[in-house]
């Protein structure tokens, strides 16, 4: 598979395509306008949309897209915070025959650079406080695609009306525009997180993120009475593409929020009845710790996911058992296929609470060895996908699409262990296991014992270069407030519990672990912060 470039000839197409069923976002979204056209669509701060209103809010910021000279295919990066303008943006981009790139709003400096520059995107539209990165950028001589920036949200940066002020504009033209976008045109780059590389931009189709949604909605028992609250970040593939854009298509009321604070979380759960909540397992630690989940009323709640990362069984069985009438799903995948690929459904986490469930329903996968084998029943390997949710190719980058993919199946990077049922288990990313003494390790397993300790909030385990170990296996810990540990006690709780060889030589406490806005950790910053120090390395 190569690098396929965005459709350019269709932007001129003659003839109304809008109401031609489709196997596109923008035909998604036409659909269930037609269904639920009155109810409530969308919530953010105080304004309320119904579906008929976001409908035409997303016809309105198509035509301006349209009307800014941008060819069929170009590149449009959204660099901001959750918002129903920012969601809007999205669909409007799907409308017009545009690829949205969605850009972590906290990065900066080098990083934005490559990802506006590796993008090729010619309109940057930005938060208002964000915007002077951008032009920074532009007067640097960086990112020299970039012709347009636009306001988010009405300011004093960026140029002309704001995304906001164009989707509520009562003047302009509501008609849909007429761009012909077919099921296998690029709608989205979606950028990997860059924890062990540069990322690289996943080229996602129409058809494939519609394939997902497919999937998500069968997974994930989502229903339009589920009253979803999304507060994950979307530029982040699971927010947009898992809950917000499934429930939109199904004809839900979804309350977006835009950042994941817990007070607030806590606070809508019990004032709005939300009855479905997505959170990476770095927002449901501290929730699960939080004063006010002893005193706020979450029975509404029946729905909770959790992904992006791995959630400590610990905590996991803790909320289980507090709060009996939740189910719990474990969402895992991958931006290249949209991302879900396997779920742990509630009912099956009793009997594997560690495992993360089964492939979805248009994502098939097999778990291959190292020496190319299909691995046996609980044998590690590397767990590979083909599915119609796959990203088309890598943005520019044709000999990593190459390598990412073997005889069609995409290679995932993730060592898991699959069971004679189908049931896939993460070992770890295959870079983090570590090798101590000639012995493979997974950091995970060693983690999910030393969270066994009440006084820990989080732990991460890496491997440190060490010239009798070839790794040391080293523990960073975060302790919980006014809680007090010692490195020998936690040594000591391991080495109750698994092989000594698994034990940590090294256990450092920190105030926090560092993680990308995503929640995913970022084991090589902790791995960069300690590679020259070997004091603490146990012989």
């Amino acid at each position: 598979m190569h690098t396929r470039p965005p459709r350019s000839d269709s932007s001129t197409a003659a003839g109304p395509v809008q109401g031609t069923p489709s196997n596109t976002v923008s035909g998604l979204l036409r659909r269930t306008i037609s269904r639920n056209g009155p109810a409530t669509a969308l919530l953010f701060e105080d304004r309320r949309w119904t579906y008929a209103e976001l409908g035409a809010a997303v016809h309105r910021v198509a035509r301006r897209l349209a009307a800014a000279g941008l060819p069929s295919g170009a590149r449009v990066a959204a660099y901001g915070a959750n918002s129903d303008a920012y969601l809007i943006l999205f669909l409007a981009c799907a409308e017009a025959g545009l690829v949205h790139v969605p850009v972590n709003f906290a990065l900066k400096g080098d990083e934005l650079s490559y990802l506006l520059e590796d993008s090729g995107a010619s309109l940057v539209v930005a938060d208002d406080a964000l915007l002077p990165l951008v032009e920074g950028i532009r007067a640097a001589g960086r990112a020299p695609a970039i012709e347009q920036v636009w306001p988010i949200f009405p300011g004093t940066g960026g140029s002309g009306l704001s995304v906001l002020e164009t989707a509520l504009d009562p003047e302009a033209d509501t008609a849909p525009v007429e761009v012909a976008v077919a099921g296998d045109d690029l709608v989205q780059l979606l950028y990997t997180s860059g924890t062990t590389s540069a990322p690289k931009g996943a080229m996602m189709t129409h058809a494939a993120l519609v394939a997902e949604y497919v999937s998500s909605i069968i997974a994930l028992d989502l229903t339009a009475e589920d009253r979803p609250l999304i507060a994950m970040p979307l530029y982040h593939s699971a927010a947009m593409h898992v809950f917000a854009l499934p429930y939109l298509s199904l004809g839900a009321a979804v309350r977006l929020i835009a950042r994941p604070d817990v007070g607030q979380i806590l606070r809508l759960v019990e004032e709005e009845h939300i009855g479905s909540l997505f959170l990476a397992p770095t927002v449901w630690v501290p929730l699960s710790n939080h004063p006010e989940l002893e005193t706020r009323d979450l029975s509404s709640l029946t729905k909770a996911q959790y992904g992006a990362s791995i959630m400590p069984v610990t905590v996991l069985q803790r909320l289980r058992s507090r709060y009996p009438k939740i189910g719990f799903y474990n969402c895992f995948g991958q931006s290249e296929l949209g991302p879900l690929c396997t779920v742990l459904r509630p009912e099956e986490h009793d009997a594997r609470p560690a495992s993360c469930g089964r492939p979805v329903y248009f994502v098939e996968a097999r778990v291959v060895t190292a020496d190319g084998r299909v691995a046996e029943p609980g044998e590690p390997g590397e767990i590979q996908y083909r599915s119609p949710q796959l990203l088309a190719g890598y943005w520019n980058k044709p000999e990593a699409t190459d390598e990412a993919f073997t005889d069609g199946w995409f290679r995932s990077g993730d060592q898991v262990t699959r069971d004679t049922q189908g049931y896939i288990q993460v070992v770890d990313r295959i870079k983090d296991v570590i090798n101590t003494g000639g012995v493979l390790v997974a950091p995970r397993e060693v983690e999910d014992c030393i969270y066994e300790l009440p006084e820990v909030a989080e732990v991460a385990v890496v491997g440190l270069p060490d010239d009798r170990w070839v790794e040391a296996i080293t523990a960073v810990v975060v302790l919980k407030e006014g809680a007090s540990l010692t490195a020998e006690t936690v040594r000591a709780h391991v080495r109750k519990r698994i092989a000594d060889y698994k034990v940590p030589k090294r256990v450092d406490f920190v105030a926090e672990l560092p993680r990308n806005q995503s929640g995913k950790l970022l084991k090589r910053e902790l791995r960069a912060e300690r590679a020259d120090r070997t004091e603490g390395i146990q012989a």
